[in-house]
């Protein structure tokens, strides 16, 4: 057989690694390519890994590559177990190859091309590994730097690391490492700029909190600026601040500091108005959350969520929402129906009913119950007039495709008690007609 030829495009990849190859060599021969490989996986995607350094087999870097009669090389695994499994083909020209059943005199090993791989994986892993010392060598000086600096000296030090946290995970473990989550949450005060506390809780974010560092932040003059910030920042800083004051509330819900921060109207407003912002979904889903926490864990802050006007809010923007958000909005619309003020503040919205009406059966068994519960609230209050309204929706049809699905046996009672309910205001005959039902259903 031939003696393998590189290709062009190895020539030159060989031309290029070869200024540093005896240096690589040596870091290469104390390695193993494996190891290079395995390590690298998170900071170097496939695409990056010239082409033909790739098994046409498994579409993975070669560690042993081989070539066939064919001039096609594999990686040796991977050959060798296609051949076990009966072919004696070329798997890319589909060439015969021979009729003995031992092919492995055929497998000639591609010294050339072995060699290009573990001298390009050598410079990566040795590129890899400086860029990750030099990230953690400047975490730890930014550090340092937040212990001496003040005004705008401590913003740029804290944008920089914000940056570093969010891009590298070396970055976040050099943080913890260095006990920087908690210099950090000390910056946090009364007298914090607003610039300063942004990128502070930006940087918080990235971290699971002790119960410590929780305790530490749900100090009111960190709260108060917690909530200021929310109230007047970016919407990515919006978006840290909600993410943060869910995870101070995980610490526990009966917790007289947490209930202080959740009933505080400034607060609630913020969070209205991220969940209000169109432009950003990610932050209406962590809105909706943050909302979803509040009004489930604290009953007492519900009437305050009502009369910040949330109920109108979350009703006008339901048909904008994708499910996760839908199925959020109505278990908070449903929580916020437990109450006066929230039942009447549901029958005001205009086409309240109709509306509700339209999401049954649409998105989700729990939606579906969701929005049964609000219509049933609805008609507590006013029984007349939701049926009315209820049934010109087309909600008898949808009620009995409830009870005949294979829905949970609660939804299937809630069904079919509001059917009857609303079964009073009408005859049997004008029930049926509006249902549109057949004479066989009949």
């Amino acid at each position: 057989m031939p003696q393998y030829q590189p290709s062009k495009e190895t020539s030159k990849l060989d031309a290029f690694l070869g200024l540093d190859n005896k240096a690589l060599l040596k870091v290469a021969e104390k390695l193993e390519l494996k190891v290079m490989i395995e390590e690298m996986e998170s900071s170097t995607s496939i695409d990056d890994v010239p082409a033909v350094f790739i098994c046409p087999i498994s579409l993975e870097p070669m560690q042993e590559p081989v070539t066939l009669s064919t001039g096609q090389t594999y990686e040796r695994s991977n050959i060798v177990k296609w051949f076990s499994l009966g072919h004696r083909t070329c798997p890319i020209t589909m060439q015969e190859l021979w009729d003995d059943d031992d092919g492995g005199n055929s497998l000639t090993p591609n010294n050339t091309l072995s060699h290009l791989i573990l001298t390009w994986f050598s410079h990566k892993y040795i590129a890899t590994k400086k860029k990750l010392e030099d990230v953690q060598g400047r975490v730890s000086e930014l550090l340092d730097t937040l212990k001496k600096v003040k005004g705008q000296a401590r913003v740029r030090a804290l944008k920089e690391l914000h940056k570093l946290v969010e891009s590298h995970v070396e970055a976040r473990k050099s943080v913890l490492e260095n006990n920087g989550v908690a210099l950090v949450s000390s910056l946090l005060g009364p007298f914090t700029s607003h610039a300063v506390g942004s990128e502070a809780i930006g940087i918080i974010v990235n971290f699971d909190l002790s119960s410590e560092l929780k305790r530490d932040l749900v100090n009111p003059a960190k709260v108060s600026l917690l909530v200021d910030i929310m109230n007047e920042g970016t919407i990515e800083t919006k978006m840290n601040c909600a993410k943060l004051i869910q995870i101070l509330l995980m610490e526990g819900k009966n917790d007289i500091q947490n209930y202080e921060i959740v009933s505080s109207l400034s607060l609630l407003v913020g969070l209205l108005r991220l969940i209000r912002d169109k432009k950003h979904p990610n932050g209406v889903l962590i809105g909706l959350k943050l909302l979803k926490s509040i009004c489930s864990s604290y009953e007492s802050v519900r009437s305050s969520v009502v009369s910040i006007g949330t109920i109108p809010q979350l009703i006008e923007f339901l048909p904008n929402w994708n499910n996760e958000c839908l199925e959020i909005a109505l278990y908070v619309l449903e929580l916020l129906s437990t109450i006066p003020e929230g039942i009447l503040a549901l029958k005001q919205c205009p086409k309240i009913v109709p509306n509700v009406v339209k999401l049954l059966m649409r998105v989700s068994e729990n939606c579906t119950q969701f929005a049964l519960s609000i219509l049933l609230a609805i008609y507590k209050i006013a029984p007349e007039e939701c049926a009315s309204q209820a049934v010109e929706a087309g909600l008898a049809p949808k009620l009995l495709l409830v009870i005949q699905s294979g829905c949970n046996p609660v939804l299937k009672q809630m069904s079919s008690e509001f059917l009857k309910m609303c079964s009073l205001n009408y005859s049997a005959n004008i029930l049926i007609s509006k249902c549109m039902l057949t004479t066989t259903i009949q």
